[in-house]
């Protein structure tokens, strides 16, 4: 049964930031979202790296006992009323995958870890609907614990993105340790800084904007000091910053910050942040500032709201780049109907995900298995995998393309190459023989070429059946079918045919 949005009357979305964590719900009324209650912690998630990049047991246990009080805050809610993101500490952490499934357990939902840029352009849908409408082009950017990101776009849609890693915790821990504030360092972290920003400098600024605009804990922050210091109405200027600048070395020390509106925990970081900020409004040549009250997690949020409305940019993202490398709709079609057919008679034995989602990993898989022939024809499903798995996939989380790219680059050739375990992989292998068997039978690019198929799942691998009249009149395929068999003995399932 297809879900509707008025299954829904809550949504909720979780961001795992290097700083906080923070739990935003809605309510969905006539298509719009109200939201209602939030919840943040401040996690400093970030702080906890070491010199090789791996999270000290501190930092993960604050991360689980934050995560298993949202996951109370979220119980009794669907799976598909929640999303969960995680960004850059969880992007360069060593051991960010154990840490991923005690995560995910703590919640009680899957949590999705997203490209930098993928993260930019969220935020950028979370600030554009946070403000009112203009026809003008705007510069959001949002400072984190690990990273900042720099967005420039008109009404929603981002027209120039990038994510540099650079953060108020990862700069406050790297140039003011042990709390100590001092002018050298200071300027260190905004040399620092201005490096990382020459590199997207030019482009940005001939790109252009007429307004800027700062979201997250940072902005805020140095926005409200600003006003609080009758300064300004809230707007981030370079006086502002300067005297925010000028209080901090005179306390020397992050324990004697007294600015107006500054928690103890935002102290902590308020160093590292405003040297990022900064650098920024000298890179670009920004006079002024407002901040905006949404960001990442009301973009996660105005995502999950489309795709409950059949508005996924996930379909527009792989529409984009069938036309960008050439594919032909038709051959794609024709896979895609096989394997969802294929799909439909053995979808009950998935144990691990459910039919939808597994019908829009073979659906996806389908039409960009082929994108790859626009680079070689020889090993084609390699350079189509690598393009998955490392371009820019706009609404696709990191484990999304690693889980497509996998599909996309096995669906040829040997199995046992493939740098992957089968231990609780039933619900991949499944796909993966799925989709083979769809690209197998259509190997010679016509419409209704394929016979009736059953496909079956056994103790030990899988039985397809098939008349044995097809069989004897297309002996080229019996022949690819024969191979088939063989690479799955390979990794030890076993493939039979039955006529």
């Amino acid at each position: 049964m297809p879900i509707k949005p008025s299954d829904f009357p809550e949504i909720a979305a979780v961001d795992l930031g290097s700083n906080s964590f923070r739990l935003q719900l809605a309510r969905v009324a006539d298509g719009h979202l109200i939201f209602h209650d939030s919840l943040r912690e401040a996690v400093r998630l970030g702080a906890g790296l070491d010199e090789k990049n791996n999270l000290s047991a501190d930092a993960q246990q604050r991360a689980i006992d934050c995560l298993k009080r949202f996951g109370e805050r979220l119980r009794g809610l669907p799976p598909q009323a929640v999303r969960a993101v995680a960004t850059n500490t969880f992007r360069v952490a060593r051991n960010a995958p154990n840490l991923l499934q005690e995560a995910q357990a703590a919640l009680g939902f899957p949590i999705e870890i997203i490209a930098g840029r993928e993260e930019a352009r969220m935020i950028f849908v979370g600030v554009s609907h946070s403000l009112p409408p203009a026809d003008h082009k705007r510069l959001v950017i949002d400072i984190g614990g690990g990273s900042t990101e720099f967005i420039i776009g008109q009404h929603l849609e981002p027209t120039a993105m990038e994510s540099l890693y650079m953060g108020c915790v990862s700069y406050s821990m790297r140039y003011f340790p042990d709390g100590k504030i001092s002018e050298a360092a200071m300027k260190r972290a905004q040399i620092a800084a201005a490096a990382e920003l020459q590199g997207m400098r030019k482009y940005f600024i001939a790109e252009g904007w007429n307004e800027a605009v700062g979201s997250s804990g940072t902005a805020k922050a140095l926005g409200e000091i600003i006003r609080l210091s009758g300064l300004s109405d809230g707007e981030i200027t370079r006086e502002g910053l300067a005297f925010i600048q000028e209080q901090l070395l005179q306390a020397g020390n992050i324990k004697k910050i007294d600015l107006p509106g500054v928690s103890t925990d935002r102290a902590a970081v308020l160093p590292g942040g405003l040297a990022v900020m900064m650098a920024a409004f000298d890179a670009l040549d920004i006079k002024r500032m407002t901040t905006a009250s949404s960001a990442l997690r009301e973009g996660v949020l105005y995502e999950l709201l489309g795709r409950l409305h059949d508005q996924d940019i996930r379909e527009t993202t792989v529409s984009s780049f069938m036309r960008r490398y050439h594919v032909e709709p038709d051959q794609a079609e024709r896979v895609q109907e096989l394997a969802l057919r294929l799909l439909s008679q053995c979808s009950s034995r998935l144990q691990h995900i459910d039919e939808e989602t597994a019908a829009q990993y073979l659906t996806w898989a389908a039409r960009l298995h082929e994108i790859g022939v626009s680079i070689a024809h020889s090993g084609y499903h390699k350079h189509s995998a690598y393009i998955v798995e490392n371009a820019d996939m706009p609404g696709f989380s990191n484990m999304e393309q690693e889980t497509l790219g996998l599909l996309v680059k096995a669906h040829r050739r040997s199995l046992s190459k493939l740098e992957f375990s089968l231990n609780g992989q039933t619900d991949r292998l499944l796909l993966i023989l799925i989709l083979r068997l769809a690209v197998l039978f259509h190997r010679n690019r016509q419409p209704d070429h394929h016979p009736e198929l059953e496909l079956f799942i056994l103790k030990s691998g899988y039985q397809l059946n098939i008349t044995a009249d097809w069989l004897k009149d297309n002996p080229l395929t019996e022949a690819e079918l024969v191979n088939e068999i063989a690479y799955w003995k390979e990794i030890g399932l076993s493939l039979s045919l039955s006529t």
